[in-house]
This record gives structure tokens, sequence and C-alpha cells, in this order.
């Protein structure tokens, strides 16, 4: 008896936390609390689906204790086996789906506008447009001519934040309409942060869009929504939002920062060897370690091993091809597109000169460039 009256307890509960609307956006097993005008209607139109299940749940269950107590045969209650001669009986057919209707209909009102704000495609004030790869996200703002790659940032299993933080996050303004294109570089992967955007898949070679109003500042965190392959846990979302001044010493402060390296990158300066590997190892272990591993022994039957590989002690030229242009048919992405000159010639040079590969060769940007 003490245990049913525990769980009668806990369903209560439960049961008050749904049907309270000043505590529901706090309660652990509910989504967060939104953060936009559109993901605010989602979450009321989830919140109304819930309850409506809860109190359906609720009287049905009733009902059946009602009949199981009520109706037992120890009491000697004999079937009624002309039920369907009775009023009930000819009416519930009708009377049952009307219900299931009402129900359906009250559900579908707000949830048809919802749907209609889902897909208004009113004029932005920027476009962002959010490129899904194995496994890491890339940013392009295109108002602004600006890209940013982020990554999951390594943290230790006991930190709060493990698998979840970022080295680079999205920064977008408050209370500006931002739209958001979203495709993909080899499989499909789904950009989902569920106070501030709905959910929509990236797929290669489509374009898929969505579009949000930040309304306060803060830093929200998703997650890669669709299955990726291997990495698919390692590749969290993460947003600040910030004043519109804020957002732009933010963007001056990158669009110095991207110029600088794109003219690094062009200058005619021969890196030396120590320089190009230090360089070279940084952006493999951010860029290539997910799928070739640390030790570049790669994933037997899924990913190939750079120790010793043909592609790795090879001819540079052929090297830099398949980093360039990667590999069709396949999970080798192309890094053309995604790195400059100088940083594939760093990373080509380090595979070329770890875990045993003493090729000695030094690549430098200019043959990067060429391989182009």
């Amino acid at each position: 008896m003490q245990c049913s009256k525990k769980a009668l307890q806990k369903f209560v509960g439960v049961a008050a936390l749904l049907g309270a609307s000043s505590v529901h956006a706090d309660y652990a097993l509910n989504f967060p609390e939104p953060a936009s005008p559109l993901t605010e209607e989602i979450y009321d139109l989830h919140m109304l689906t819930a309850k409506m299940a809860l109190y359906i749940m609720i009287v049905v269950t009733a009902i059946i204790i009602y009949s199981l107590v009520k109706f037992r045969k120890s009491e000697g209650y004999v079937a009624d086996q002309k039920f369907h001669e009775g009023t009930f009986g000819r009416f519930g057919w009708i009377l049952v789906p009307v219900i299931v209707l009402g129900i359906d209909m009250t559900i579908a009102g707000p949830g048809m506008q919802t749907l209609n704000h889902v897909e208004d495609y009113s004029e932005p004030d920027m476009t962002v447009k959010v490129v899904g790869s194995q496994w890491k996200w890339t940013y392009e703002y295109l108002d602004d001519d600006l890209r940013i790659v982020s990554s999951l940032k390594k943290l230790e299993p006991d930190d709060e934040l493990y698998l979840r933080d970022v080295d680079n996050p999205l920064v977008l303004p408050i209370n500006k309409r931002v739209r958001f294109l979203h495709t993909a570089t080899d499989v499909l992967h789904a950009w989902w942060v569920p106070e501030i955007v709905y959910k929509k898949d990236s797929i290669p070679g489509y374009i898929n869009e969505t579009w949000t109003i930040i309304e306060r500042e803060g830093t929200y965190r998703g997650q890669c929504a669709e299955n990726c392959g291997t990495g698919h846990a390692y590749m969290p979302i993460v947003v600040k939002a910030v004043s519109q001044e804020k957002y732009d010493v933010w963007l001056a402060e990158q669009k110095q920062a991207s110029a600088a390296a794109a003219a690094e990158a062009a200058s005619d300066k021969t890196w030396s060897k120590a320089e190009l590997m230090s360089r070279g190892e940084e952006l493999y272990n951010k860029n290539c370690a997910a799928c070739h591993q640390a030790n570049g022994a790669g994933i037997p039957g899924v990913f190939p091993g750079l120790v010793g590989s043909p592609i790795a002690t090879g001819s540079v030229e052929g090297h830099l091809d398949i980093v360039v242009k990667g590999k069709a048919g396949s999970a080798m992405a192309a890094w053309g597109t995604q790195l400059n000159d100088l940083e594939i010639a760093a990373i080509v040079t380090f595979e070329r000169n770890s875990w045993g590969n003493d090729t000695g060769d030094i690549v430098q940007p200019a043959a990067a460039k060429a391989a182009r």
C-alpha cells in the first residue's frame, strides 16, 4: 500500500508540473525555455499536446480501473451479451471518433498557425550558411564574407561541458531576424538548438532554410540531431547571442583576423619544417584525428590509417590532390574549400613526417595553391 501511495504522489506531481504554466518550463525532463518567438510557439504546442495526452490518460485509466472493480466476476457480474443492441452500443462507434476528432481539431488550429510561421520566408536582417561535415560545423556569414569553423573543444570527461563545448561558437545579435541556410558536405546532418531554432536536415547538394529572432542574450547549446556516423556525438553546437554593439565589435575583430590569416597564407614566405609541423599538428588534431586518429592508425575497415600509407609516403602531388579535392564515394572531404593554402601545406607536411613517415618532405603553400 505504501508503494502505491508513493507512485500516486509521483504521478500527481508530474501532472501538476505539466499543468502549471509558471513552473513547467523548469521541469528537468522538459524542453529548455525558448528564447525566440517561433520556438516559444513550438514549446506551447508541445505543452498543449502533452497536457491533452495526460488528461486523456487519466480519464481512460480511471474508466479502466472503475470497470475492473465494478464489473469483476468475483462480485457476480455477468457480461452483457446484447451490449451492441443498446443505445451506447449502437452510437458509441460514432461518439468516440467525434471526441477524438474534437481533440485533434483543438490541436490542429495552433498547429497550423505554428507550421505557417515555420515556413515563413520573410526578408531577414542577416543570413548565415550552416554547413555540416564529419564532424564539425562551418558558418558562413554571407552578408559579411566571413567564415567560421566550429569544432568540438576537447575537455576532460568530468568537465560540466564535456562534449558540449566548441572552439568557435556561432555569434549572433539579438532582436534580428536571422536566416539559416543548411547543407552538408558528406552525409546527412541536422543543426538543432531547441531554445532558438527548430530542426531541419542538412542534405548534401541541397539547401534547407530555417530562421530565428533571438530575444535575449545568452549562450545556447545544441547538437547534430541526425545520426551522421561514428563521430555523431562529437559535433555540438554553441550559439552566443549578444547585443548589436557587442556583435559589431566581434565582427570587426573576426574580419581583421581573417584578413591577416589570408595575407599570411598568400605571402611568399618560405616556411621552415618546424613551423609547418607545429601548425600542422594542431590542424590535424582539430580536423583529421576524428577519422584517422591522433596516432595516424585510422579505424580498420572504416577509415584508412596514414602510417606508412601510399598516400602519406607517396608523391607529394597525389597527397595534396586527395586533401584538396577529397575522394568521391568516401568520407574523405574536399578540404580545399575549408582550409587555406598554408593550412593544407602544414597538414600534408605533418602527415608526411609523423608516426614513422619520415619522408623529409616540406610542402609550401605555393604547392597547395597549385593543387587546387
